[in-house]
């Protein structure tokens, strides 16, 4: 019996077992970001996390043999982690995506460090923690009211009052709340700019509708 209880206390051993957790941990978290196809999921979570435990053992390792500050390892880490969240953060128009994944990178980054520091406990429940809020905050955010901003670019054939409140009536119609519309390009390009708040539940572009009104050539949205 003392034999076995060695051999787990060794080491060696702590090293697998806190290597195993952490790939464990990490995955949760992982496998819910791969269930909404996001740019960092199952692989990239289990890499980050099980890398932050070897991280944590190596500073282990090295204060135990060479008398150092093993925290000095993981606080460079946490400083680098942010290099690869901020390959995960995308910017379309006014929306940006990505800081959810990001986000989880650095949270995957610190429970691999809990694991490997051998707080066990603190990592379970904070890998509890995140996978509830990533799996059911939607349910508080849906009942807030919530937008994403829209910045349209609509070119016309030729001036046309008509066509302008046409088209105004049907964004709001798509309950798109219009907060600007710049006429600065219209009386030269007959090009005009609308800027608004997009409140539909729908994430479909507006785009290919309004290029179907008569009098308008192109639609971009920015």
């Amino acid at each position: 019996m003392g034999f076995i209880m060695n051999l787990v206390n060794s080491f060696e051993m702590q090293t697998i077992i806190k290597l195993l957790l952490g790939i464990i941990l990490a995955g949760i978290i992982g496998l819910e970001r791969s269930s909404w196809s996001k740019p960092a999921g199952f692989r990239t979570h289990v890499l980050v996390g099980m890398s932050a435990v070897l991280v944590m053992l190596a500073g282990e390792y090295m204060a135990q043999r060479y008398n150092i500050d093993p925290s000095r390892i993981p606080a460079q880490l946490l400083s680098g982690i942010g290099f690869l969240g901020a390959g995960t953060i995308l910017r379309d128009g006014f929306n940006v995506k990505g800081l959810t994944t990001a986000s989880t990178l650095l949270a995957v980054t610190c429970i691999g460090l809990c694991v490997g520091a051998g707080y066990y406990l603190c990592a379970i429940v904070a890998t509890v923690l995140v996978y509830i809020i990533l799996s059911y905050s939607h349910l508080i955010s849906d009942k807030v009211e919530h937008y994403n901003m829209i910045e349209l670019e609509i070119s016309l054939n030729k001036k046309n009052p008509d066509t302008i409140n046409e088209i105004k009536n049907f964004i709001l119609e798509k309950n798109v709340e219009i907060t600007q519309m710049d006429m600065s390009t219209y009386e030269e390009d007959n090009k005009i700019k609308i800027v608004g708040k997009d409140k539909r539940k729908s994430e479909h572009s507006l785009v290919p509708e309004l290029i179907e009104f008569e009098n308008v050539v192109q639609v971009q949205q920015i």
